[in-house]
């Protein structure tokens, strides 16, 4: 580069006027050299030439530095700005070129700020250049209001009907789910390109609104509009949405058919598709002739394999990768955790971190710990969580998310409280895991009281921050405070409840005993009620012995989903409950002709790290021998106290007194529970998970042996937390 300099013969500029804002030193041989720079090296070289020979003092030559400093390949933002400072009187080029640089960083704010500057420091307006970006820097902070202000700025000053203006704010309307804003704006145009077209199909189908999506593409194929290989990924993740394999099929010719480039994204968007909409047949077709493959193709086949339970391909596919980055390992370990396979999704995280293949990064801790979640794992999730600080991972919301999320169902609620307060930065999503927290923990009150505190943050509430706080006020029995939060959702947030809310809400009713009240809510839903809804009244039926409502609902809910059994279950406790054995017969006939079976009870501890499942009457585990006997000790030491087994709740009638017991015996928990008794420390509690709920006579032998034994218990069934201590349980028998 010096070389190069000294080559050009720079001409000295001593005592440069500051104001000249032409571009007579366009051709100048230092300026041309600039366009010429490729690394940061031959900037700052260029930079000190322009300071001795004072062109740096020209505001047409500095913008041009500033220009390479700030857009180029090398480009530091940083150096950029330092040399925007130290410019007398920048020219507007310069303050857009700031401004537009900023808007593509991870920190758009800083876009913002410069045009405040510009505003005030800047002898001229903001001209149709400066307006896109800021838009852009809008959209990416997704802030409405703010974006809001910046259109009424464009209108006054004249620009609302400049194409490229226009452009950005049809994306900023969707990027803010304001389509029918957008769908203003585009119908405003007096003119429009393929990106206008493209800004309305992309932000309608990443909306969701798919059939809209379509309806824009073939519009402006009728307004002779060519398509590009944008306009097509959105088509396509429409189709992928809808499921529409046919119209993808479709797309998929069309693309051929009108020698549409096929770019790596468009061939992503064509396999993401195929997988979406379950054709791996296709999927796999279309892959295998790809001449270009990135980590992205290879993970959308792995997710579509794992999506419709082909899990041996999804490993095969993982197994032949030519290299395997992180992106893969959590293609593979979110696969299996979405799918219910938490202890799969765990055992390739182990293999990751023996391989050391590649570091684990956000997208892997958080997958993992969802995992934890489901499998009760917590000592593994605390060592993420120790991981997390060692390594020093940015604690994003959703790690700190994950973290409570972790620690709530693995049942160390002050652990979970630990990780929310120690944070600063809270989104909706950490507000609605501890809310969550709370209520599975029986902790209604406190939940209540964390979203007063969330209202006072000024974080406005979501629909989920609803279904956490209205199951909590249920586990508590909290009537009238759920009663008030369902009312306000849609008067004071705007948020119109679903069939999710309607189902808490009569959970609330049914389990205080207020059926009519529930039922009279039922009737009066805007929306077909549920599965959810029915198996709500129907649990509350089970808990206030209410057969003829529970025969009512159990067919309402059998209508919806025929194969449900937990409906025949929870109709067969109620019979049972009620003394109806031949009814609960009945029921056992009927499930057996229609070739449904009960789902088997399963139970997990988690010693030293490894999780240890036991099902009903297991007999499987090394340690079954002493699981067993430690059974029998129990089994007396109960007796002792007075402890009698309540035998309805025994799914089918067994006439022999000794069977009876021994049934209830063999239940899952009670294994696992014998087996923390054996191998878990006094000091340390038996933390069990349970996939069903927890039977009546299982909960009073766990709130015995806790004071028996002198041990702190904590069991999660399907619907809730239990801690038993001293003999009583945090349910307090509600549940």
């Amino acid at each position: 580069m010096n070389e190069l300099m000294a080559a050009a013969k720079v001409p000295p500029l001593s005592n440069f006027p500051t104001v000249n804002n032409d571009r007579y030193f366009a051709n100048h041989p230092t300026i041309k050299l600039i366009d010429q720079c490729s690394t940061p090296q031959h900037l700052n070289q260029i930079h000190a030439q322009m300071l001795r020979s004072g062109l740096f003092f020209d505001p047409f030559s500095a913008s041009k530095l500033i220009q390479s400093s700030a857009l180029s390949q090398f480009s530091t933002l940083h150096y950029a700005q330092k040399v925007f400072d130290q410019i007398h009187q920048p020219n507007l080029y310069s303050w857009n070129t700031l401004i537009r640089a900023y808007a593509s960083t991870s920190q758009p704010i800083h876009s913002l700020a410069m045009f405040i500057r510009l505003l005030h420091e800047c002898d001229e307006m903001p001209n149709k250049f400066t307006y896109p970006f800021l838009i852009k820097a809008s959209a990416k902070l997704a802030d409405l209001r703010l974006g809001k202000g910046i259109h009424g700025m464009v209108v006054k000053a004249g620009f609302s009907s400049d194409l490229f203006v226009a452009n950005s704010l049809i994306h900023f309307y969707a990027e803010c789910k304001c389509l029918d804003v957008a769908c203003r704006v585009f119908s405003s145009m007096p003119e429009r390109d393929v990106v206008s077209w493209n800004s309305m199909i992309n932000g309608l189908a990443q909306n969701d609104c798919v059939d809209e999506a379509l309806e824009f593409f073939h519009r402006m194929e009728a307004e002779n509009m060519t398509p590009n290989d944008v306009t097509i990924v959105g088509v396509l993740t429409a189709c992928g949405k809808k499921l529409d394999l046919k119209f993808g099929r479709w797309v998929h010719s069309y693309i051929e058919k009108n020698g549409i480039t096929m770019s790596l994204i468009l061939s992503n968007a064509i396999l993401d598709m195929y997988t979406k909409c379950g054709s791996m047949e296709d999927a796999r077709l279309f892959f295998d002739a790809m001449i270009e493959k990135d980590i992205i193709s290879w993970t959308t086949m792995l997710a579509g394999y794992a999506r419709l339970g082909n899990f041996n391909a999804a490993r095969d596919l993982f197994d032949s990768l030519p290299s395997k980055d992180i992106a893969a390992w959590n293609a593979l370990i979110s696969a299996y955790e979405q799918s219910g396979n938490p202890r799969e999704a765990i055992a390739v995280f182990n293999e990751l971190q023996l391989s050391k293949a590649a570091k684990p990064d956000e997208v892997t801790l958080v997958s993992t710990l969802s995992a934890c979640s489901q499998m009760g794992a917590i000592d593994l999730g605390g060592w993420i969580h120790v991981y997390i600080e060692k390594e020093g991972v940015r604690l994003n919301c959703h790690l700190v998310s994950a973290l409570i999320d972790m620690y709530s169902k693995c049942g160390d609620l002050n652990k979970a409280l630990v990780v929310f307060r120690s944070v600063d930065k809270r989104d909706v999503y950490v507000w609605s895991a501890m809310i969550a927290g709370l209520g599975m923990h029986g902790c209604g009150r406190d939940a209540i009281d964390l979203f007063m505190k969330m209202q006072e943050a000024k974080v406005r509430p979501t629909s989920v921050t609803f279904t956490n706080l209205l199951s909590a006020c249920s586990h508590s029995g909290l009537v009238e405070e759920g009663r008030e939060f369902f009312h306000q959702m849609g008067k004071v947030y705007k948020i119109m409840p679903s069939v999710e809310h309607y189902a808490c809400m009569v959970d609330i009713l049914g389990r205080a005993g207020l059926l009519d009240d529930a039922m009279e809510l039922i009737q009066n839903m805007p929306m077909t009620p549920g599965a959810s809804v029915w198996g709500a009244v129907l649990g509350s039926c089970k808990l206030h012995r209410n057969v003829d409502l529970a025969e009512h609902a159990c067919n309402k809910l059998l209508e919806i989903e025929p194969q449900n059994h937990g409906a025949y279950i929870l109709l067969s406790n109620v019979y049972a409950n009620s003394g109806k054995w031949d009814k609960v017969s009945e029921l056992r006939k009927v499930m057996r002709d229609v070739g449904l079976k009960k789902e088997p009870g399963c139970s997990s501890v988690e010693v030293n790290g490894i999780v240890h499942e036991f099902l009903v009457g297991d007999n499987t585990h090394p340690l079954s021998r002493k699981i067993y006997l430690k059974l029998d000790e129990m089994a007396g030491r109960l007796k002792s106290v007075g402890y009698v087994a309540n035998k309805s709740q025994l799914l089918q009638m067994v006439e022999e007194e000794e069977m009876q017991e021994k049934a209830l015996y063999l239940h899952s928990e009670r294994l696992a529970l014998a087996f923390g008794l054996i191998t878990l420390g006094p000091s340390q509690p038996i933390r069990i998970v349970k996939n069903l709920r927890v039977c009546e006579d299982c909960h009073s032998v766990a709130k015995l042996v806790s004071k028996l034994y002198d041990r702190e218990i904590v069991l999660r069934d399907r619907y809730r937390f239990h801690h038993f201590n001293e003999g009583r349980c945090s349910c307090m028998d509600y549940w």
